[in-house]
C-alpha cells in the first residue's frame, strides 16, 4: 500500500487509521479489485469543495449580462381563444 492507497480489505481494518490519515494529511485513495474505487477526505475538505464561493445575488452581480438591457414586462392582451 503506499502512503495514500489502501486495498479495500485493509480499509475496512484499519479504518480508524484511514480516517485519522484523511482527517489530518491528504486524501486516501481505496481501491477494489485493484482499480480506484472511492477517495476519503476530511469533512474540512468536503466543505471547501462543496460550499459556493458566492452566494446568487453575487452571482448575478458579476455576471457578465448584468448591464443587459432586458424587457421584463408582460403583456397586458388577453389570450386567444382557442376552440376544443
Amino acid at each position: 500500500m503506499e502512503n495514500n492507497t489502501w486495498q479495500l480489505q485493509d480499509a475496512k481494518s484499519k479504518f480508524s487509521q484511514l480516517v485519522d490519515r484523511a482527517m489530518n494529511n491528504k486524501p486516501q485513495i481505496v481501491t477494489k479489485r485493484g482499480q480506484n474505487a472511492v477517495v476519503i477526505i476530511s469533512f474540512d475538505d468536503y466543505k471547501k469543495m462543496t460550499t459556493p464561493d458566492t452566494n446568487l445575488v453575487g452571482f448575478f452581480r458579476r455576471s457578465p449580462l448584468v448591464d443587459t438591457d432586458l424587457d421584463l414586462s408582460r403583456s397586458t392582451e388577453l389570450p386567444r381563444d382557442i376552440e376544443l
